[in-house]
């Protein structure tokens, strides 16, 4: 018996070896494939331990399961057991964002089709915090989301109470700072049982799964199986040993529609969104702030007052700064005999230049050979998906490829030094070529080298307030011994003060190096941003009746007219409690006219009374004139006068003017507008009010109101603010005015038709 129970043994150990990780055979191949004692394991994710028995049971139903590190305690039967309640758990959560033993976050309400149950998934299991590898495995958490759109991404961290507002806030806090898009599974339950620890779940129709516990997983193994099950899903042969898809050239041009994080998105509407890095030029009186969480970076002078701003929503697109897409830039340096701004593009993992003279933005790197011409037709081909993109023979495509990078030092011999935020990798790119030329590994090598240059921005930091430098530690981006080297790029000298981008606050704050005094930036001239683009998604598409889930309106109204030309002038009275910083600006209102209508420019324009009205018309008048306009016509078309027009607000109540020419039929009127608010000062208010003042800034933040936990986190967050009265946030407003239009009346002589005008008055109250 005892020979017989060694040589069973022996058979489970070679199952093991050969088995785990890789599909299993029927049972009697198994057996066959076993006795060759010269097979060896296919892949590892460390030393593991299954049970004999469990792998016999599952090997009838073709299940395959992924190893358990030696570090957790298991009993034989309980493993495969353990992935099928992870799965099933996962998979009974698809159709409600909250239960009662779960909660999703960062998952859009209503989005039913991003879970497909018999979709390739890839899941980062287990504590998201005190794990100091956390931060890398998200990373590759993204770089695979970015090389295979279709593959279903999520998070599930299990073990926390759901209701837990401190976990909420947590969550949030590092969403934001790591940019997470993928949904976020929270359970009452511990399924996996570790207490530090995370690992990735790869899996396909809720079975087969994948288990990888290293922290420092290679990312072609992953790379591999991913490829293997999507190949067995569209019915066809992988090739194990063919590598054509080598995850060390991780970039990618991201796609036109950007998915971004949906769990802090009432934080968006902050004037500022994680401030993650600033730099200056000191000669022009310029500061360039990355406003990251916007994909912007906002030029203003030392009084705050905002001069200019590059980047227009999140994507990958150079060209004219109104239209030119980042997707969170970090790191800045501003090269003066150029006039040149570059920006460290991190999630594009791209290194951006700004022309400051002709507001042009290009890519240094990677190297692209997108056709520069300007004709009509290269813009049409651009916008459709058609453009030349990445030269496939250019330098990027390399084992030096930039990942994520954020900071960005220059050199003495004119290089640029680009670094992650972690300080685990430095790249080092000539200025002039935008040629990587090396790559420094590990944080102890990039000391001994650069070392100098990283303290001496360190010393800059070292003269904020201890409490200020206390609050703004990340042990996860930091490395050890240098608790603020994350933050080398949040300062920056100007003059006599040192600027400090604070992304706690979401502020920046100026600190005299003489006085030791500190005080905030006032932000002014809020039209230069122009009317942002994160509430505007649901303008750009047609609906028959009103957006889905999520979007809101503040006001709709529905008016009965006859065609011709109508006056609509808009009276918003804003709630007592709130002010505007500064009078609405036209450059913060978008007015559009859909169906039997097309908007006039303002109440003030003249047109014949003859003037028909058509839509398509009015399109192709655009197209036209795009194609025979020149870059000096645009130019100035979009002066600095057209943004600054002050709204008026003689009666106390803000008032927007919108005139339209309309035509049989039924038509539609939306008019957005950013208004810029803070909460008024009390001089009467003697008790501690920052929990109702956060209360009320986040209910104000949030128009759509999701309440609940996410609310009470947004609150947590913003109490971190340093004076709550001070801070100031967006609020969209959001008109939808509908018109219907009987035919035109008739002239005396029976022919011809006449056109009326009349006036519409809207009255508006913000529902804050």
């Amino acid at each position: 018996m005892s020979l017989r129970y060694r040589h069973l043994r022996e058979i489970s150990v070679s199952l093991s070896r050969i088995f785990l990780g890789n599909h299993l055979q029927q049972s009697r191949e198994a057996i066959n494939l076993c006795s060759s004692s010269l097979l060896g394991p296919v892949h590892h994710s460390g030393n593991y331990r299954i049970s004999d028995s469990r792998i016999l049971d599952k090997e009838v139903h073709s299940q395959r399961y992924s190893q358990v590190p030696n570090n957790i305690q298991v009993t034989d039967e309980s493993t495969p057991l353990l992935v099928d309640d992870i799965l099933s758990f996962i998979q009974s959560t698809f159709s409600e964002l909250e239960g009662p033993d779960h909660c999703w976050l960062n998952r859009v309400e209503g989005d039913e089709d991003h879970f497909k149950k018999d979709g390739i998934f890839l899941a980062l299991a287990g504590q998201f915090f005190e794990n100091s590898h956390i931060v890398s495995m998200i990373e590759k958490m993204k770089l695979l989301q970015q090389k295979y759109p279709e593959l279903c991404v999520l998070g599930f961290h299990s073990g926390n109470s759901i209701g837990n507002a401190a976990v909420q806030t947590c969550f949030i806090e590092l969403i934001m700072q790591e940019y997470i898009t993928f949904p976020i599974l929270l359970s009452n339950k511990n399924f996996l049982e570790l207490e530090s620890g995370a690992c990735y779940i790869l899996f396909r129709d809720m079975m087969t799964p994948f288990i990888y516990h290293e922290k420092d997983l290679d990312l072609g193994m992953l790379n591999r199986d991913i490829e293997e099950l999507h190949m067995q899903q569209n019915g066809n042969v992988v090739n194990k040993n063919s590598s054509s898809h080598n995850l060390k050239n991780t970039w990618v041009k991201q796609a036109e529609v950007i998915k971004e994080p949906d769990l802090s998105s009432p934080l968006q509407n902050m004037l500022l969104y994680f401030p993650g890095c600033i730099s200056a030029d000191e000669s022009s009186d310029r500061i360039f702030l990355s406003d990251s969480n916007h994909h912007r970076i906002i030029i203003m002078d030392g009084n705050g007052k905002i001069m200019d701003c590059i980047g227009s929503s999140p994507g990958f697109e150079d060209g004219a700064f109104e239209s030119a897409k980042l997707l969170r830039p970090s790191g800045s340096f501003y090269h003066d005999a150029e006039d040149c701004l570059y920006i460290v593009d991190s999630e594009n993992q791209a290194i951006r230049r700004a022309d400051m003279k002709r507001r042009v933005l290009d890519t240094l790197y990677p190297i692209c050979s997108v056709n520069k011409s300007s004709s009509i037709w290269t813009w049409i081909a651009n916008k459709i998906g058609f453009a030349t993109e990445i030269d496939s023979k250019s330098k990027e495509f390399n084992s030096q490829l930039l990942a994520f990078p954020w900071h960005l030092l220059k050199s003495v011999d004119d290089s640029f030094l680009i670094i992650n935020r972690r300080f685990e990798t430095l790249w080092i790119m000539d200025l002039t070529s935008g040629e990587i030329k090396e790559c420094i590994e590990g944080f102890p090598n990039i000391f001994e080298t650069y070392g100098q240059l990283i303290m001496d921005k360190i010393s800059l930091l070292k003269q904020m307030p201890s409490d200020w430098l206390q609050s703004h530690i990340n042990a996860n981006s930091s490395p050890k011994g240098l608790p603020f080297a994350s933050l080398i790029s949040a300062v920056t000298t100007f003059q006599n003060f040192l600027v400090v981008s604070d992304t706690v606050a979401q502020g920046v704050m100026k600190l005299d190096t003489e006085s030791g005094g500190s005080s905030n930036f006032q932000f002014s001239n809020f039209g230069i941003l122009g009317f942002p683009y994160w509430p505007s998604f649901y303008l750009e598409r047609v609906y028959p009746n009103a957006p889905p889930c999520g979007g809101w309106t503040d006001h709709l109204q529905s008016f009965s007219s006859l065609p011709g030309r109508i006056e609509i002038r808009l009276n918003v009275d804003i709630p007592m409690d709130v002010e505007l910083v500064e009078p609405l600006q036209e450059g913060c209102i978008w007015r559009q006219a859909r169906g039997a209508a097309t908007e006039v420019l303002g109440r003030e324009c003249t047109v014949g009374s003859s003037e028909k009205v058509g839509v398509a018309q009015q399109w192709y008048d655009d197209l036209d004139n795009l194609a025979f306009s020149t870059p000096e016509s645009e130019s100035e078309i979009t002066s600095e006068d057209s943004y600054t027009s002050d709204v008026k607000s003689e009666d106390g109540r803000m008032h927007i003017d919108c005139a339209v020419n309309t035509s049989p039929g039924t038509s539609e009127v939306i008019i957005y507008a950013a208004l810029y608010l803070r909460l008024k000062r009390d001089p009467d208010l003697k008790e501690d009010s920052r929990e109702n003042d956060a209360a009320r800034i986040a209910d104000i933040l949030d128009p759509g109101r999701r309440r609940g936990i996410r609310r009470d986190a947004c609150i947590q967050l913003l109490k971190t603010n340093a004076n709550l009265r001070d801070l100031i946030f967006m609020r969209p407003l959001h008109v939808r005015i509908k018109l219907d239009c009987a035919d035109h009346p008739k002239a005396d002589n029976g022919k011809d038709i006449i056109l009326t005008n009349s006036n519409m008055e809207v009255n508006v109250t913000l529902d804050t």
